[in-house]
């Protein structure tokens, strides 16, 4: 069974990545809070990165896929005060990138060291490439630098088989349906998407499941577009 460590895995993406991989792959799975038989992280905390990789290490044995999902989209309007608009920017570069970064960092040093193999998959966002509203510049800027990285490790390390690829999503009906809508004037967004409807967590999974465990190695470095052709590159 291949071990894996996935973040985010409480709900909507997340939760559908798990339920794809049950059948064929050993998950731990990381949440901000105590949530079942997940384990509990809070990413936005200096040190919990390590501290969740280090206990999916000793629960797994070795990990050989990780797939960074855990995210925020939370709104930072530019009329906020300074301190408020640059806590809000941290937070959520500390959450979507900065945190998945360290989680790369230690999964390719655990495979070079191990001189194994491995596979990262990095849940971006189609915003890395067409942007997002007006009081999301800091959530586009963070899937921007993960497809940026993933694109890195990719080119960095297919010499020692470790391949990374990254999803895009574009609207998906998650968790964070409520925030997204309100900030693109509800039915309005169909508009934008020629499939006449938004992606579903399952449709997303099922690209994580792929890429975790069957996608050739000569795909390392792709971007998977997921959208119902809102954004079309």
């Amino acid at each position: 069974m291949t071990n894996i460590l996935l973040t985010g895995a409480s709900r909507g993406i997340g939760a559908a990545i798990r339920d794809a991989l049950s059948p064929c792959a050993t998950v731990v799975g990381q949440a901000t809070s105590d949530a079942g038989e997940l384990v509990a992280a809070d990413l936005d905390q200096a040190g919990a990165p390590a501290a969740l990789w280090q206990t999916a290490l000793d629960r797994l044995g070795t990990i050989d896929v990780l797939i960074n999902n855990a995210g925020v989209f939370e709104a930072n309007p530019i009329e906020h005060d300074d301190a408020e608009w640059a806590a809000g920017w941290e937070r959520t570069m500390r959450i979507n990138l900065t945190a998945a970064a360290e989680l790369c960092r230690f999964a390719v040093r655990h495979w070079r060291e191990r001189g194994v193999g491995g596979r990262i998959v990095n849940v971006a966002s189609r915003a890395a490439y067409r942007g997002d509203s007006p009081a999301h510049w800091h959530y586009a800027a963070s899937k921007a630098g993960m497809v940026a990285m993933t694109k890195s490790i990719a080119r960095g390390y297919a010499k020692d088989s470790v391949l990374a690829f990254a999803i895009c999503p574009g609207f998906t009906m998650t968790g964070m349906a409520d925030d997204y809508l309100a900030s693109r004037g509800g039915d309005k967004l169909l508009a934008d998407i020629p499939l006449g409807r938004v992606a579903m967590p399952d449709e997303v999974a099922e690209m994580a499941r792929w890429l975790a465990l069957d996608a050739p190695a000569s795909m390392t470095g792709a971007v998977l577009d997921v959208n119902g052709a809102s954004y079309v590159r």
